[in-house]
């Protein structure tokens, strides 16, 4: 529908008594209309861009502009950032500058237009000019030249960050022996980076659900944070890295005034990314940035207290006859789509769990959605008549059972730790597969919400140990998936394993450990 259509519907909602339904489907109307519109012709048309802003900071109620925020990033922004289709990274580029340049414009921008223009910024041209420039130009820094602190924005998501963000600290670390090192991102990442005593986080958070100056918020708290950290001699001695940060807006949004910038354009589709997860493509862009050749895995660093406490709660299953524990998560990152089904995870977890000595460690995730679905998959597995407790990680008396499924409340720290002693993980594609690859436990992830093999081969685990994938079609026909035939390859995947026996692993791992130490270098979860 054209655009002048929309805009007379709205200023029908606008004028009229508030109605949070129409405001809803008509929000979510025109941005179909843009991605339509681009996908037929390849018509970029900036009416659609200009009402959803203009709907997204007309209230004064945060909830009804967030509406047409919501379907602005939900449907157009992610759509074009998020699915690795071959679009160029000028469109997301032209979209973001056009709403960037419409909120400054308007009174609750004024911090956003003043920063902007603080950096010479003036124009939606200038904007999208420099965000081109940002995004397609070939970086280098002399490693001759240390910086006295380097700071690196978070991806926002603990996947992401595992996956890029621990693969450049460990590479920054052994070419800058004496930099300080600043992470800036959720405060969670603290529960996988406090072992490593080189990190310091500076936590800030990005309203991944909120409205349109909410989104800018984690951009403003980072350049406070930079000015904070800024050494006495300025800009020349600090380096800033931006993986393609959420933070940045994919890099559209300005940090420095000088040259000290380096960008990660995680989204280029060039000849020599192709069949290249995340991991391979940081260390690659990490090679031609600094000349260097080290190529790194993805690890965590976690504390080495919830390490022994996890190795402790573990060593209680396999002593009360446990033979394999096997970790699950659910959890999806805010994601429905990568869900098969609540139906196939309750089969498979007594699929897995039916093996004799098999102990399931199910994660309860995170939020009222992931705990509900973690309570109706133990409510089946007791119904099907196999043992079942649930409990928290730091219980005094955790559990010990040979057999069944041990639904576990835990923090990402815990998470992380319990999975580095379980014999295997499997789940969906989210932060757990990365961080399981990471602490070198077999990975078998479960990809669906998208059938665009360049998606699932960058966003698949990577790490010193066994990573493999099952593909589910959910978007083709998602009434007739055949949950029998999933289960049926996930088996098969891990027969095709070649599986090291408990005491085996606990062994190397101890090994590891004590190798490490001697060494005096930070003990990390795959330790």
């Amino acid at each position: 529908m054209e655009p002048e259509v929309y805009q007379q519907r709205w200023l029908k909602l606008r004028d009229g008594k508030v109605d949070v339904e129409a405001l809803v489907h008509l929000s979510r109307q025109i941005a179909f209309s843009f991605i339509d519109r681009y996908f037929q012709k390849s018509l970029y048309e900036p009416a659609y861009i200009d009402l959803l802003c203009e709907m997204g900071t007309f209230h004064s109620k945060p909830d009804l502009d967030n509406i047409a925020a919501a379907a602005l990033f939900g449907i157009v922004v992610e759509k074009l950032c998020d699915d690795f289709e071959e679009l160029p990274v000028e469109l997301y580029a032209r979209v973001m500058c056009q709403i960037i340049s419409f909120c400054r414009t308007v009174p609750a921008g004024r911090n956003l237009d003043e920063t902007l223009t603080g950096f010479g910024i003036m124009s939606p041209e200038q904007l999208y000019e420099r965000a081109l420039s940002v995004h397609t130009r070939p970086y280098r820094y002399g490693v001759d030249r240390a910086p006295s602190r380097i700071v690196l924005l978070s991806r926002v998501t603990i996947g992401a960050d595992v996956a890029i963000l621990s693969v450049m600290i460990q590479r920054l670390q052994r070419l800058f022996p004496q930099t300080d090192i600043v992470v800036i991102g959720n405060s969670k990442l603290a529960g996988l980076f406090e072992g490593n005593p080189r990190i310091r986080l500076r936590a800030t958070s990005y309203a991944r659900r909120g409205g349109l100056f909410e989104r800018f918020a984690g951009w403003h708290a980072a350049m406070e944070i930079l000015r904070d950290e800024m050494p006495e001699d300025g800009e020349r001695s600090m380096l800033v890295i931006d993986p393609d940060s959420r933070i940045s807006q994919l890099g559209v949004l300005p940090l420095l005034h000088g040259e000290n910038y380096l960008f990660f354009n995680t989204r280029n589709h060039d000849a020599s990314t192709r069949g290249r997860c995340m991991a391979e493509l940081t260390n690659d862009w990490m090679d031609a940035v600094f000349g260097d050749s080290e190529f790194c895995h993805p690890t965590v660093w976690s504390a080495p207290a919830t390490l022994d406490a996890a190795r402790m709660r573990i060593d209680l299953l396999r002593a009360g006859g446990a033979k394999r524990v096997i970790a699950v998560n659910f959890g999806v990152g805010q994601n429905p789509r990568k869900r098969v089904s609540l139906e196939f995870e309750k089969r498979l977890v007594r699929a897995l769990a039916a093996v004799p000595d098999t102990v399931v460690l199910l994660d309860r995730g995170f939020g009222p959605d992931e705990t509900e679905r973690a309570w109706q998959i133990m409510a089946d597995a007791r119904h099907c008549g196999l043992p079942c407790i649930e409990t928290h990680f730091s219980a005094p008396n955790f559990p010990s059972i040979p057999h069944g499924v041990l639904v576990v409340e835990c923090a990402i720290s815990e998470v992380a730790a319990l999975i580095a002693h379980s014999d295997e993980y499997i789940g969906y594609d989210s932060a757990c597969q990365h961080v399981a690859a990471a602490v070198k436990t077999p990975t078998l992830t479960v990809f669906a919400g998208s059938n665009n093999m360049n998606f699932v081969r960058r966003w698949s685990a990577c790490g010193n140990t066994e990573c493999r994938i099952v593909h589910v079609n959910t978007l083709t026909d998602p009434l007739h998936v055949d949950i029998d035939e999933i289960i049926m390859r996930i088996t098969q995947e891990r027969a095709g394993r070649a599986l090291e026996s408990p005491q085996q692993r606990i062994h190397e791992v101890r090994k590891q450990r004590r190798n490490r130490r001697s060494a005096q270098e930070p003990v990390t979860e795959s330790e």
